[in-house]
């Protein structure tokens, strides 16, 4: 089993070595599985525990004051599972799986995706936020009123550059974790996410969206992170395995997907590729940190 996960890309954290402990461990849990999608649900699983990251705990706040998470996830046969918008639930990969693996569809969103979590034994109701998201939100004046009012509120916030916003309010916006595994035969790819801060109450970007957030195909599987709807615009990660079916290896891969959407959008993007020789990796952000573990 061979493991590649991310933490996020975006800024350099002050303190990176915690970080990357919780990268290098969810990397190591993945590996100690014994199917690709085993690897990289226990993977996402140990980041989304980790408020340091924005998936699961600590999460970006939407625009009426809720912590929603979404994931992904898909296998080389295309098998494929994902849920978007859930109120109070720490590990949306655990419940993208399930709409894999137990439902007729690929993607449920909303309550009814808490619901599918509640039924299948997943925990639900979770408080999602840190003593650092509350006192974020509570700084940032929250709106009320109706959608506009939002939409009003949020207009110069949403999607803030790292030179409007602190260093830590660009990293969180950015630390949507991801993971790919290849155990010999088959791969599987998993991302997860908070979401973006100061971003319209429903708002989904491009995780749960196959193609842009995960892919996994024959020729290999990748995960992506950094500004979403620019990601979704590009299918990021589908155009990785593209170029993976292509013949490039996985960094070549990696690479020019990067260099590809970088010209398409002018934004910030990282991705991590696997195929059936290796790993690879690309950012264009300040930084990405990765962890790779095999066994």
């Amino acid at each position: 089993m061979r493991v590649i996960v991310h933490g996020g890309a975006g800024g350099v954290p002050d303190e990176p070595e915690p970080r990357q402990q919780t990268v290098d461990e969810a990397a190591e849990t993945g590996a100690a599985r014994e199917t690709p999608i085993d690897a990289v649900e226990a993977a996402i699983r140990v980041m989304e525990s980790d408020p340091a990251f924005n998936a699961g705990v600590g999460g970006a706040v939407q625009s009426d004051g809720r912590v929603r998470t979404d994931a992904g996830v898909m296998t080389s046969d295309r098998e494929t599972g994902a849920v978007a918008g859930m109120d109070g639930v720490e590990h949306a990969v655990s419940v993208a799986r399930v709409v894999m693996e137990e439902t007729p569809h690929i993607f449920v969103a909303g309550d009814p995706a808490v619901d599918v979590a509640a039924d299948f034994g997943i925990e639900t109701d979770v408080n999602l936020f840190t003593p650092e998201t509350r006192e974020r939100w509570n700084d940032a004046t929250p709106p009320e009123g109706t959608s506009q009012d939002h939409l009003a509120w949020l207009d110069d916030k949403f999607g803030q550059s790292s030179a409007t916003a602190s260093n830590d309010a660009d990293l969180s916006d950015h630390d949507t974790v991801g993971a790919v595994a290849f155990d010999g035969r088959d791969f599987a790819a998993a991302t997860s996410t908070g979401g973006r801060w100061f971003a319209l109450a429903g708002r989904v970007g491009d995780v749960p969206q196959v193609g842009s957030g995960f892919y996994a195909a024959p020729a290999g599987a990748a995960s992506a992170t950094g500004a979403g709807e620019d990601i979704a615009k590009t299918t990021l990660t589908r155009r990785a395995v593209r170029h993976l079916e292509r013949g490039e290896d996985a960094q070549s891969a990696a690479e020019l997907a990067i260099e590809e959407f970088a010209e398409l959008t002018g934004s910030g993007a990282g991705v991590i590729v696997a195929d059936d020789e290796g790993v690879g990796s690309a950012y264009n952000t300040e930084g990405m940190q990765t962890g790779v573990a095999e066994r």
